[in-house]
C-alpha cells in the first residue's frame, strides 16, 4: 500500500492549485533522485481525483483506499521487469488501455514507474501515446534522470522536480543524481575493489596502455550487476570531473565524458556493458 505520508509537500500545493483552476495536465514527468516521494505524490494526485471525502484526499475513502492498494480499475502502474529496462512490450498495451473510457471515474490514470530505464524504442512507443491521448487520460512517467527521457516525450509532459528529503552522503547524492536509485546503491556491497580497477582503466586509457583492453574485461566480470555497470560510468565520469576541475587534464578527461555519454546512448540501444567498455578502450587506443 502507498503511503501519503511520504508525498512532496512544496509539489502537492502546485499540483492542488492546478486542481482548483481545473488545469490538470494530461502528462507529467517527475523527476526525483529516488523516486520514492514523487510515486506518493503521483497516487496524491490521483486520490485528490479521485476522493468522495470532505478533505480530499483524505485515503481512508473507498476510492482512496482502492486506489493505494492498487485494485481501482481506473488506475495503471507499469514498472520495470526484475529492476530492469522497460521494452516496448510493456508499453505497447497502453495504447488499448488509453482508447477505453473510465470504468468509474472522470479520467484513467497511468503511472509509469523507473521511466528512466524505459529502451529507446519503448521512448518512441510512449511518444506516439502522449501525441495521440483518445480517452481523458493523465499519465505520469517517474525518473530519477531528466536526461534519460527523449527531449520529445519531455516537451510533452509538464515537469515537477522533486529534491531529495534526506541528508545523503555526497557519494550516495552524486550515485541518486548519476541515475542510480537507493535500492541499486544499497545493493552494491563493498566496490573498494572495482574503484580500484577504474582508477587504474582510467590511467590506462590516458597512457593509450593496450592493456586496458584486459582492464575492461576484468571491470566487466566484477560488475556484473546493472548497478555496478552504472557504478563504474558514474566512477569514470568523476574522476574525468575531477582531473578537468583540477587544470590536470584538458585533453583524455573531455574525451572520456563524450565517450561516456555516447555510451548511454549506446547502452538505451541494449548495447552489452563489456562492448561499451571495449567502445571507450579502442576510442583511445
Amino acid at each position: 500500500m502507498v503511503n501519503l505520508s511520504n508525498v512532496d509537500q512544496q509539489q502537492t500545493k502546485i499540483l492542488f492549485d492546478a486542481y482548483l483552476h481545473d488545469k490538470i495536465a494530461h502528462a507529467y514527468l517527475f523527476i526525483d533522485p529516488t523516486g520514492y516521494t514523487a510515486l506518493a505524490t503521483a497516487y496524491w494526485l490521483i486520490c485528490l481525483l479521485n476522493c468522495t471525502g470532505e478533505h480530499k484526499p483524505d485515503a481512508n475513502c473507498n476510492n482512496c483506499q482502492r486506489i493505494l492498494n492498487g485494485n481501482h480499475p481506473d488506475v495503471f502502474l507499469v514498472e520495470a521487469e526484475n529492476k530492469k529496462s522497460l521494452s516496448i512490450d510493456q508499453i505497447r498495451p497502453l495504447k488499448e488501455e488509453l482508447a477505453k473510457k473510465p470504468v468509474e471515474g472522470s479520467r484513467r490514470f497511468f503511472i509509469v514507474k523507473d521511466a528512466s530505464s524505459l529502451t529507446l524504442s519503448a521512448n518512441n512507443a510512449l511518444l506516439n501515446l502522449l501525441e495521440e491521448p483518445v480517452a481523458p487520460v493523465v499519465t505520469i512517467l517517474i525518473a530519477n534522470n531528466e536526461n534519460t527521457i527523449l527531449p520529445t516525450v519531455r516537451s510533452r509532459t509538464q515537469i515537477i522536480h522533486f529534491a531529495p528529503t534526506k541528508q545523503k552522503s555526497s557519494v550516495t547524492a552524486d550515485l541518486l543524481t548519476y541515475g542510480l536509485n537507493e535500492d541499486e546503491i544499497a545493493d552494491m556491497g563493498d566496490v573498494s575493489n572495482l574503484e580500484q580497477e577504474i582508477t587504474y582503466l582510467y590511467q590506462e586509457l590516458c597512457q593509450q596502455n593496450e592493456l586496458s583492453i584486459v582492464r575492461a574485461y576484468k571491470i566487466s566480470k566484477l560488475a556484473a550487476k546493472s548497478n555496478l555497470q552504472k557504478f563504474v560510468f558514474y566512477k569514470l565520469a568523476k574522476i574525468a570531473m575531477e582531473k578537468i576541475e583540477k587544470n590536470k587534464d584538458y585533453l583524455f578527461a573531455p574525451k572520456l565524458l563524450q565517450l561516456l555519454m555516447e555510451c548511454d546512448k549506446m547502452r538505451t540501444n541494449n548495447v552489452s556493458f563489456y562492448n561499451c567498455l571495449n567502445y571507450i578502450v579502442l576510442s583511445f587506443n
